[in-house]
């Protein structure tokens, strides 16, 4: 009987096994969730791209229609019907939401200011092509003060910065393709920027922006200039441009960034989407304007 409990204790694991075992267990249960990771990573990288191709496919469809790109932010001035209005909202007949675009002009005309819900129903409403599944603020409506809006992670490309104008999309634009001297191919129309850490600035139906011009919010510059001081009281005068940034500093309000590992996604006026690694920072302004004459060679 002796010799029978030393053959069972000899068959059991000591405590040292045990914790081999365990540390085993825990690297591989983290290669798993690291992997697992990744993968998400990679497909919200492409429903971007996809969002991104879709609204590409939108934009050359009202161009189609309108002969020229929409305007990246209604005037406020008297001379736009739709004040205020993204270009975002304008696209609605073009990726198939042609209802809720039905509803603008008699919204506007109960109440020409675009941010009451009702009559302006679409302010909260999410679109989902309009988002990114990487951040989750998006993909439902968000209430950064007193009611709710629904928010997006892409901004029309409005050239170096709210003042220069030199891009396709910005306050009052309506950019023709055949104006774009540096190449259809060669020229950002929609870049990634996910939406303010207030939530403030990054909504897609409407927004009045730093100068009620719609700047950081629904468009942007690549070397965007802080005019709204009550906002970026902190932030650099003249933004640095392209790099990583974090949903939680406001300053990173101001440039193309996104919360895919490395770089971002961009659509360019040809229809193409790229994503860019931050190195490509210094090609930004460039690539910004539609008539700079510059030569640009996009990295591999």
């Amino acid at each position: 009987m002796n010799t029978q409990l030393g053959r069972y204790k000899q068959s059991g694991f000591s405590l040292i096994e045990l914790l081999v075992v365990i540390a085993i267990i825990g690297v591989l249960i983290a290669l798993v969730l690291a992997g697992v990771q990744r993968v998400r990573a990679s497909a919200d990288r492409v429903e971007c791209q996809n969002n991104l191709r879709q609204i590409g496919m939108a934009l050359h469809g009202y161009h189609g229609t309108h002969s020229s790109l929409p305007p990246g932010h209604g005037k406020t001035d008297g001379s736009d019907p739709f004040p205020s209005l993204g270009w975002q909202a304008r696209l609605l007949p073009f990726v198939e939401r042609e209802n809720e675009w039905k509803e603008i002009p008699a919204a506007y005309k109960a109440q020409p200011l675009p941010f009451f819900n009702p009559p302006h129903e679409n302010i909260s409403r999410v679109v989902g092509i309009y988002t990114c599944p990487a951040d989750t603020r998006t993909t439902i409506p968000q209430e950064p003060r007193d009611f709710p809006v629904a928010l997006t992670s892409f901004v029309g490309v409005e050239g170096k910065n709210q003042l220069t104008q030199d891009g396709v999309l910005f306050n009052g634009s309506k950019i023709r393709f055949a104006s774009i001297i540096d190449g259809t191919s060669n020229t950002l129309m929609v870049a990634e920027r996910p939406p303010s850490a207030d939530m403030w600035f990054g909504w897609w139906y409407a927004g009045q922006g730093q100068q009620d011009d719609g700047s950081a919010d629904m468009i942007l510059g690549s070397n965007e200039r802080v005019t709204f001081l009550g906002e970026f009281p902190d932030c650099p005068a003249i933004s640095p441009g392209y790099g990583p940034g974090s949903i939680g500093n406001k300053c990173d309000t101001l440039h193309y960034w996104s919360l895919h590992p490395g770089g971002a996604n961009f659509l360019f006026c040809d229809g193409s989407v790229h994503f860019l690694t931050y190195d490509a920072a210094p090609l930004m302004p460039a690539l910004a304007t539609r008539a700079g004459r510059e030569v640009v060679a996009l990295p591999d």
